[in-house]
């Protein structure tokens, strides 16, 4: 078996093994996946190690911020294609849907005392991190998290970025040797350890409508689940090969759609990049180490480097940024000085609409490029790609303050999108306000030196009639 790279592997508590545990827990929190998972490959190194039994525990809390119809329906539609996978295998699953706030209490440290240590995800945002820290404090048993977020690990990084071109820069010379360490593709093929009765444990409650969450919110189209994102490939056939032409255009839809399941977990970027090197016969001896800044080093295509760009350089950016400021990625003040200093000196500007939260809920503003973007997030829990830069822009020119525009586009973003609530969108949400970004000019009221974007210049540049008409 290959041994999951030390880098990866981070103890959370200085509690020890417990050799006399019957299995090793897997706490299955953020890479909520069967295969191409670094965290479920460590657990089965382990539970070999000390030949013992695996269980796989999978929870859904509910009083998590935004909970939702939406949301819920997709983590329990991927525990539900989970079961399936894991059923005959050596491991043993339990998923847990908290029926109420608290009900759950108590229970990961219950399932730890018979454990021999817990492994669990690490991921860099929302109230995961500070999630396993207090369960790291009250564990008995040795807790390690699992970096299985992208091609590049978390601590791999020797130095923060704060633009996209010197976080390239740096890929293009450090990335290849972790990509010669990708995860198993199925950690449990093949694999025999000692049974585990679950019988015993406690059910939770899989009805969505009888739970305490927003249930104004209600579920996307896209159903969630490793199966569900697998069908996915299918777009690497038909949009992938317009990629880099088309994908810009919301009528043109060209892009693949990914990132609710990267966002939970019910896919890795590793099955990603297997599909894109079976559309471009590619592997690893076809890096050339030659570009020209953002084409070129991967050897692969117009379409293949361009797709990569955006789930290696800008993915990966936000993961180590919010890696690297665990307490103020969302924070106004951690915007880049220059931003900092011209959206301030320009908070008193008049601006040529107020909007309230509600009215922009509801999509009644009088910008109907706006107006279909937010229909968009709001039916399906998605948004084209360009347009969502263009619908950050557009919240800063018509709220009262930029601390203010903040407040709403997270809470839009995170309550409606199915790939909310993490570090790309996090990352996105603050680009729109100047990170990652440099000062522009002129400078313009509101927006002083951030970048400037408008609704007229979007519709002259794409094409989009037809996106129009679909969310008018």
């Amino acid at each position: 078996m290959t041994n999951v790279p030390a880098l990866r592997i981070n103890a959370a508590n200085a509690a020890p093994v417990n050799p006399s545990g019957r299995y090793v827990l897997y706490w299955m929190i953020a890479a909520r996946r069967p295969y191409h998972n670094f965290g479920l490959q460590r657990a089965v190194e382990l539970a070999q190690a000390h030949r013992c039994g695996l269980l796989i525990f999978e929870p859904l809390r509910c009083d998590y911020r935004w909970a939702s119809d939406r949301l819920h329906h997709f983590v329990i539609q991927g525990m539900a294609a989970n079961a399936l996978a894991f059923k005959g295998s050596a491991a043993a699953y339990h998923a847990y849907v908290e029926p109420r706030p608290g009900a759950g209490k108590g229970l990961l440290a219950k399932l730890a005392a018979d454990a021999v240590c817990v492994v669990t995800d690490e991921f860099p945002c929302f109230f995961l991190p500070h999630m396993v820290e207090a369960a790291a404090e009250r564990l008995p048993v040795r807790l390690e998290q699992v970096d299985s977020n992208g091609l590049l690990p978390l601590r791999a990084a020797d130095r923060e970025f704060t633009v996209a071109h010197s976080f390239r820069r740096w890929l293009q010379k450090n990335l290849r040797p972790h990509m010669e360490q990708p995860p198993l593709r199925d950690p449990l093929a093949g694999v025999k350890l000692p049974p585990i009765d679950t019988s015993s444990l406690p059910v939770g409650e899989f009805d969505v409508a009888r739970l305490p969450i927003d249930h104004e919110v209600g579920p996307a189209l896209a159903r969630g689940g490793w199966d569900a994102a697998t069908e996915r490939e299918r777009w690497f056939d038909t949009g992938f090969r317009q990629y880099a032409e088309d994908g810009s255009h919301p009528d043109e839809d060209a892009a693949s759609g990914l990132s609710p399941w990267l966002h939970f977990g019910h896919i890795g970027v590793w099955q990603v990049l297997d599909w894109i090197a079976a559309r471009e016969s590619w592997d690893l001896s076809r890096m050339t180490g030659r570009t020209d800044g953002r084409r070129g080093w991967y050897g692969m295509g117009e379409n293949g480097e361009a797709f990569m760009d955006e789930l290696v350089t800008w993915r990966e950016l936000g993961y180590q940024h919010c890696f690297r400021h665990p307490e103020d990625y969302a924070a106004f003040e951690s915007l880049p000085a220059f931003a900092l200093q011209t959206l301030t000196r320009h908070a008193g500007d008049k601006r040529p609409y107020i909007y309230t939260l509600e009215q922009l809920e509801a999509a009644q503003t009088h910008d109907e490029v706006w107006n279909a973007a937010q229909r968009q997030l709001t039916r399906e829990g998605r948004m084209h790609n360009y347009l969502r830069m263009l619908w950050g822009k557009q919240i800063l020119h018509w709220t009262p303050s930029p601390q203010q525009a903040l407040e709403v586009l997270i809470h839009l973003n995170n309550k409606y999108a199915l790939d909310g609530r993490n570090p790309n969108s996090y990352s996105g949400i603050m680009w729109c306000l100047g990170r990652f970004d440099r000062a522009w000019g002129p400078e313009r009221p509101v927006f002083g030196k951030v970048r400037y974007m408008t609704s007229a210049s979007t519709r002259r540049k794409l094409r989009m009639e037809e996106y129009l008409a679909r969310f008018a």
